[in-house]
């Protein structure tokens, strides 16, 4: 899901950017009038002009909600003379879900889990104290909760420096992921783009909303802008991830875990 950041890097000052652009496919022109939703055997499909939209792999783009399959309908309604794959976040990721996620879920999961191993939430800066604080602020609390709720200990390490984590608490982790496709892989982009399955996990049961999760994925990034200012292409780049997430967000809310 990160294709869409290569957009953010074309100008006239960039050559390299240029010829990546120049080597990308025409955008297919806008081919239907209107874009609706209709109930299919186990949920909703979007339908253009009243036939059904279908996935990369030929499957119907359909989800179990009415709701769900509006918001996916209103990303292809929104589409102008031509069709911007990249301007449909929930409509790649619900592709990805069922062409790719639903037949290799255990090994999807199986890297979210992976992730916890080496989660954000472990790695503490060694310095200074302020911005240890804020790690502290943001991440100690997932940690403590994970550890009530869930029985799940970990271990925190400073800087870089590895830590093996109990098998007994990743296995737990391992346990509260969602087996459904579309749950799994919204939490399968989360934990991409913030770092932390942990994270990830706390947004799927509710322990964080979804704006907590970003800040607390960016606490070293905040740090570092707040010292020495903003990067336009960094924030380019952020705001782009932050579509990606918020997609993922959407999604993750309104999929069945199972």
């Amino acid at each position: 899901m990160r294709d869409s950041l290569g957009d953010l890097e074309s100008g006239a000052d960039n050559p390299m950017a240029r010829a990546q652009a120049a080597q990308r496919p025409a955008r297919p022109k806008r081919f239907y009038k209107e874009a609706g939703v209709g109930p299919v055997e186990g949920g909703f499909a979007v339908l253009l002009d009243g036939r059904p939209v279908r996935t990369p792999a030929r499957a119907v783009l359909a989800v179990p909600t009415q709701a769900l399959a509006e918001e996916l309908a209103a990303e292809w309604a929104a589409q102008g003379e031509e069709i911007d794959p990249f301007s449909m976040p929930l409509t790649r990721l619900v592709n990805v879900a069922l062409d790719r996620v639903a037949p290799e879920a255990a090994a999807v999961r199986e890297e979210v889990a992976n992730y916890a191993g080496t989660d954000l939430l472990f790695y503490r800066a060694e310095g200074p104290d302020a911005l240890l604080a804020r790690q502290a602020a943001q991440w100690d609390p997932i940690l403590e909760w994970l550890n009530e709720t869930h029985g799940a200990r970990f271990f925190l390490s400073e800087g870089i420096r590895h830590v093996a984590q109990p098998d007994d608490a990743l296995a737990r982790v391992r346990a509260r992921l969602p087996q459904g496709p579309l749950a799994l892989a919204a939490l399968h982009v989360i934990t991409t783009l913030t770092g932390s399955a942990l994270l990830a996990l706390a947004l799927a049961e509710g322990r964080l909303d979804a704006d907590a999760v970003w800040a607390a994925a960016h606490v070293d990034e905040d740090w570092n802008r707040d010292q020495w200012g903003e990067d336009e292409l960094a924030a380019a780049r952020r705001a782009a991830r932050r579509l990606e997430f918020d997609a993922a967000a959407a999604l993750l809310a309104q999929a069945p875990d199972a």
